[in-house]
């Protein structure tokens, strides 16, 4: 039996960040549903080499140790960029440099915070440009949780909680349906 992994990547570079506690959450309770362990990233620990990089073999090999588990999960829970220009371009990086092949079929669980009344017009933003690259691969599933649904960085809204339900259900689905392991209770 092959030991299985869920990967988190968060775009942003805040620390400590609503994105990065959001991604956690859903990873933790993904890994807990199929039995899997968990590994969650920011984009920043892949280090210096990562900015320039043309193609992966020009990483250094701790930035191609956490490139080989994203692409080794059986669940990908990636956190939107940040609205601050650059970072968003080292986020939409990694995804230029990866093979879309290696990624074929995974569930993917795409998670974004901000902030106030504008929640359309961020997720548009925020998560237009991850589904552009996860559409041909699979079906990715999005939650957004605002500003307001966290108190002290905990995720404390309970309607973002049934979404998050909701959308981890449909991944153990796909992970069951694509994979001859059984699944926790």
């Amino acid at each position: 039996m092959t030991k299985k992994l869920v990967v988190g990547i968060s775009g942003n570079l805040t620390r400590p960040s609503k994105t990065k506690a959001f991604i956690n959450h859903i990873a933790g309770e993904v890994a807990g549903r199929i039995g899997a362990t968990q590994a969650v990233f920011d984009i920043e620990d892949l280090g210096p080499s990562f900015p320039v990089a043309r193609r992966l073999s020009d990483l250094d090999p701790a930035a191609r140790s956490i490139i080989e588990q994203l692409v080794s999960a059986d669940v990908l829970v990636a956190g939107s960029p940040t609205f601050k220009g650059s970072y968003t371009g080292l986020f939409k990086h990694l995804f230029d440099l990866l093979d879309p092949a290696s990624l074929r079929g995974r569930p993917v669980i795409l998670a974004a915070t901000g902030g106030g009344e504008r929640h359309s017009l961020i997720v548009e933003h925020q998560l237009r440009p991850l589904f552009g690259f996860f559409e041909a691969l699979t079906m990715p599933t999005a939650i957004y949780a605002s500003d307001k649904d966290f108190a002290d960085g905990i995720l404390v809204s309970e309607a973002i909680h049934a979404r998050s339900r909701q959308a981890i259900a449909e991944v153990v689905n796909v992970v069951g349906a694509t994979r001859s392991v059984g699944l926790a209770a």
